[in-house]
This record gives structure tokens, C-alpha cells and sequence, in this order.
């Protein structure tokens, strides 16, 4: 073996940090690499040292027994633990630690997984209309769904009782298999077990080795007061059980609004179409609306009130989630032209007429106006 200092070797300084070496072994190894360099043997040889010093320097205990004995603290036992040329790692496990490093291997850092093939449960949807009052007030509602829960008879594990899940002996429980194809490391799912990681020699007769089973469960949903068209409530955990004991997903209540006979509703304010008395509009007077809360409140109409005019009510709208703020309520006005009338009624109109002027209608009377500037210019 050669007696190049390792640091040397793969080119850094002695405080260098994990992270650091392990950017220059990739960085050496891939330029060394024996496929790269074919029928190179110093190529070879320079690779060989390069696995045998990063075998030893990514090993604390090995790296601080070198920084003090040297190469002499090997002498006997040699590297150890070596698989590959010269007694280091071979490409195999350079590339697994690649890919390890963008992918994760389903057991650590990259994508943590559930040992035993125990998959989290899928979450579900759950769509609920409810009133405007309802949306005002809040309130709690029950709700039957079918999902999966866990089977009872052999507590999630997939086994007859008595019995257990062993080891699936192709993948060891990781669920995945590597092969080296040249310069590739390639990763599938275990054709042996599927990607559980475990093998059911006598499946439960109750949910046939899944762990879970289909019933139709009974929930209760608190809504806030002040929730909107599209507000998404989450239940967590009871969403389906999981695969073999795996842990249970969440459930998704999706609130629609159903329209309201008398209430629009624009975030925490309410409209409210009022249609009024032709006689109210022009002499003013009053009336009572309904609230959303259930009660009524008195609107007051000015004299000469007009199709379109809105009305505020201050805190009459609905309840702003998670304050104690509300919002406004508006009144728009239209102004209701009789129909039918009786020969009276005919008669005192006919008299309002003859007794009318451009002051009693303004809005007109300007209108028309421009209307003859309008043709008087054309």
C-alpha cells in the first residue's frame, strides 16, 4: 500500500471538514475512475489509494487514530472493512453515497420510510354544504364517511394471529434493490415483497394481510362562525389507516354555501335587495329588514330616495373568522312603480303630473336636456 499521506492524496489540508473531503473523493474518484480511464494502470493504482485514504479519513475513529499513529496505526489490521480494490470502498458504494446524498435511500436522510412496509393512509374528502346561518352562527355537525381503519383481528400487521411478518430476505426490509450496471447504480422496487420491506406467510383472513378494513364511521365537525365559500377544515388522522399499522391520513371537510333567499354575501358584508313603495322613496319614511341573526332592525328612508341607494347597518354583516369583529350589512333600495291601479288611483296620479316640474325631477329634466344639445349639435 502506498505510504502517501492520506490527506495528500486526496489533496486536502488536515482540518478539513466532513463535508469537504467527501467533495474531494468524488471529485478525485470520478477523474480516476477505472471505467473512465481504461486500460490505465496507473489510473487504477491512483483509485485504489483514493478509496483506501477516504475509507479511512470518513471514519472518525479510524481519522483520529491516523492523525496520531500514522500510517502505523493499520500495520496489523490492515483497513478493515473494505470491499472494493486496495481494500476501500468499491464504485458501488461511491455511487450509492451519490445518490444517497440527491435521492435518499428510503431509510434516512432523502425520504424517510416506514419500516415493515407500513404506508401512511391516503387522506380523504369530505364535501359539506351548509347555510348562510349556520355560516353566521357556527356550529357542529355530524357526518358518516366509509373509510379504511385498522383491522382489529390482527391489530394492523397484515398476520393471522399468532403469527407474524418476517423480513423480506431480497431487499433485507429496505423495500428497494441495487444493481451496478458499468458506471449506474440502479434502484427498483423489490420485486419480492413489493416495496413493504416484508413478507406475509399467513395473512389475516379479516382484511387478507392488508391491516386495514372498510367501515363507515360517524364524525363530528366543529365550524367556526365566519367561515366562506371554499374553507378547508382538517381533521387530522382520520383519514384511511394505513398499510400494516402504518399511521392513519387526514380527512378534508370542503364547506360550499348555499345561496340564501334574501342575503348576498360579499366577504363579512351582506346585501340586501329592499324593494320600496313609490310613495315611501318620494315622502320618506321607514321600515323593518331582517338580519342574518334572525332579527329585524329599522331603515330609515329619506325623502326623495332613488332606485340604487344603499344603506349601511354597522356590524349587522357577519363575523370576521377567528375575531370578534363583524361585518356590515347594506340595504339597496329599488323604488317599486305601482301596477294596476284603480280609476282613483289613475286620477290622482294624472293630477301629480299636471302639478309637476323640472324640480320635482331633476334627474330628467337634465337628461332630456343634453339629449336636445345632443341633436341641436348634430
Amino acid at each position: 500500500m502506498s505510504r502517501t499521506c492520506f490527506y495528500e492524496t486526496l489533496e486536502v489540508e488536515r482540518t478539513v471538514s466532513d463535508g469537504e473531503l467527501k467533495a474531494a473523493y468524488r471529485k478525485a474518484a470520478m477523474r480516476w475512475h477505472p471505467d473512465r480511464n481504461p486500460g490505465d494502470a496507473g489510473a487504477e493504482a491512483r483509485f485504489k489509494e483514493l478509496n483506501a485514504a477516504y475509507d479511512t479519513l470518513k471514519d472518525p475513529q479510524k481519522r483520529a487514530a491516523y492523525d496520531r499513529f500514522g500510517h502505523a496505526a493499520f500495520e496489523n489490521g490492515g483497513m478493515g472493512g473494505g470491499r472494493g480494490p486496495g481494500g476501500g470502498p468499491d464504485m458501488s458504494d461511491f455511487m450509492s453515497d451519490i445518490f444517497e446524498s440527491f435521492f435518499g435511500d428510503g431509510r434516512g436522510r432523502g425520504g424517510q420510510r416506514q419500516s415493515g412496509g407500513r404506508e401512511r393512509g391516503a387522506d380523504l374528502r369530505y364535501n359539506m354544504e351548509i347555510t348562510l346561518e349556520d355560516a353566521f352562527s357556527g356550529k357542529t355537525a355530524q357526518i358518516r364517511i366509509p373509510t379504511s381503519i385498522m383491522c382489529e383481528a390482527c391489530s394492523g400487521a397484515g398476520a393471522k394471529a399468532g403469527s407474524k411478518p418476517r423480513q423480506c430476505p431480497t431487499c433485507g426490509g429496505a423495500g428497494k434493490v441495487r444493481s451496478s450496471q458499468g458506471f449506474f447504480l440502479m434502484e427498483r422496487t423489490c420485486p419480492a415483497c413489493h416495496g413493504r420491506g416484508e413478507i406475509i406467510d399467513d395473512p389475516c383472513t379479516d382484511c387478507s394481510g392488508a391491516g386495514r378494513v372498510t367501515r363507515e364511521r360517524t364524525l363530528e365537525v366543529a365550524i367556526p362562525a365566519g367561515v366562506e365559500d371554499g374553507t378547508r377544515i382538517r381533521l387530522a388522522g382520520e383519514g384511511e389507516a394505513g398499510l400494516r399499522g402504518g399511521p392513519t391520513g387526514d380527512l378534508y371537510i370542503f364547506l360550499s354555501i348555499a345561496p340564501h333567499p334574501l342575503f348576498q354575501r360579499d366577504g363579512a358584508d351582506l346585501y340586501c335587495r329592499a324593494p320600496i313603495p313609490m310613495t315611501t322613496a318620494a315622502l320618506g319614511g321607514s321600515f323593518e329588514a331582517p338580519t342574518i341573526d334572525g332579527g329585524r332592525t329599522r331603515v330609515k328612508i329619506p325623502e326623495g330616495a332613488q332606485t340604487g341607494m344603499q344603506f349601511r347597518l354597522k356590524g349587522k354583516g357577519m363575523p370576521i373568522l377567528r375575531t370578534k369583529d363583524f361585518g356590515d350589512m347594506y340595504i339597496q333600495a329599488t323604488v317599486e312603480i305601482p301596477q294596476r291601479l284603480t280609476a282613483r288611483q289613475r286620477q290622482l296620479l294624472e293630477e301629480f303630473a299636471q302639478e309637476s316640474s323640472e324640480a320635482n325631477h331633476p334627474e330628467t329634466s337634465g337628461f332630456f336636456s343634453r339629449v336636445k344639445e345632443f341633436f341641436g349639435g348634430v
